[in-house]
This record gives structure tokens, C-alpha cells and sequence, in this order.
């Protein structure tokens, strides 16, 4: 017979089949004790909390694409204004190279630019062009240039690029020619 202690009323045999964990067999067999039923928990999300989440998430969207439409605006814009910004210098050194007049001719109504020897540039839509230059330069009230001498010098002026709020203005110096890229702060 099977000895029992005292702290415990189980037999040892009893234990045997509780550490097994129902690998017992034969007579012991009839001794593990199954755990009963627990009724099934609800699980998944209610209609409310999916409804919730499909709107955070619809929002998220709706900032982020605001976001990149904004910021590729920007991004061409600047890419304009880097564009231009080239095709002055350019024209300054072809006119110190060739040692003659070079002039880059902007068109306010035909919204491009031209350097020397090169193709008419468009600048993109949907932004506002500005030339300020010498009073002599002006083709008429649409159209101006800004004219580089061969000592590097030039007729000075700026042409602003506005988008919005924002405002890109490349400066160049009349008496040394300098071409610079300035973003002006919010108007």
C-alpha cells in the first residue's frame, strides 16, 4: 500500500500522475482530473472600435499627403530657382570667356528665361515671377534682361519667385556680378 504523508492526502502515485501531466498509464490513468470548461471569451474589436481606427488612420493619411504635395511644390520651386540661379552664372561666364556682352533675357508673360546659347527655360505653374533690373534693360513691361560684362560685372538686378506665402530671390550684384540664392522669410 502506498504510503501517504502527513502534510499531503494524496498518494504517492497521485503525484506521480500530477507531474507526468498526462503521461500516466494504466490504473493511475483513471485519476488525472481535467481542468472543466471555461467558457469561450469574446474576442476580436467591436464596429465602434474598427470604425475609430479606420478614422485615425484616414486622418494620418490626409496629413501626410497634404504634407509631400506641399513639400514637392517647395521642392520645385527651389529646384527653379537653382535652375535659374545656374543659368546666370552661366551667362556671366560666357561673357568673361568670350570677352563680349552676354545678357539672360527673362519673359514675365511667357512665364521662361533664356542664357546665351542655350534653349528657353518655363519656369513651373502656378507661381508668380518678378525682374527687377536697370530701367535700360527692360524690353517692355513683361520682359527685361540683365546684362554681364566681360570684367564680370554686370547690370545688376533680382528675380523673385513667389509660391504662396514663400518667396526665393536670386540677387546679382551689379558691380561685381555675384549670383546669390536668397529665401526671403514667409510674407
Amino acid at each position: 500500500m502506498p504510503r501517504v504523508d502527513a502534510g499531503s492526502r494524496r498518494s504517492y502515485s497521485a503525484r506521480r500522475v500530477r507531474l507526468n501531466r498526462g503521461f500516466a498509464h494504466g490504473a493511475a490513468a483513471h485519476r488525472i482530473r481535467r481542468p472543466a470548461r471555461q467558457p469561450a471569451r469574446q474576442r476580436g474589436f467591436s464596429l465602434l472600435e474598427l470604425i475609430a481606427v479606420i478614422v485615425l488612420v484616414a486622418i494620418a493619411v490626409t496629413v501626410a499627403s497634404v504634407s509631400i504635395t506641399n513639400s514637392l511644390g517647395s521642392a520645385k520651386i527651389q529646384a527653379a530657382s537653382r535652375d535659374l540661379v545656374a543659368a546666370l552664372r552661366y551667362t556671366r561666364g560666357q561673357a568673361i570667356v568670350k570677352g563680349e556682352q552676354k545678357t539672360l533675357d527673362v519673359d514675365l508673360e511667357a512665364m521662361s528665361y533664356k542664357a546665351p546659347d542655350k534653349a528657353e527655360v518655363k519656369f513651373p505653374d502656378k507661381i508668380e515671377v518678378k525682374l527687377l533690373t536697370a530701367q535700360n534693360e527692360l524690353i517692355h513691361d513683361k520682359a527685361g534682361r540683365i546684362r554681364f560684362y566681360p570684367d564680370g560685372s554686370s547690370t545688376g538686378g533680382h528675380v523673385s519667385i513667389i509660391a504662396g506665402a514663400r518667396e526665393w530671390r536670386v540677387n546679382v550684384g551689379w558691380l561685381t556680378g555675384e549670383v546669390d540664392l536668397e529665401e526671403l522669410k514667409e510674407r
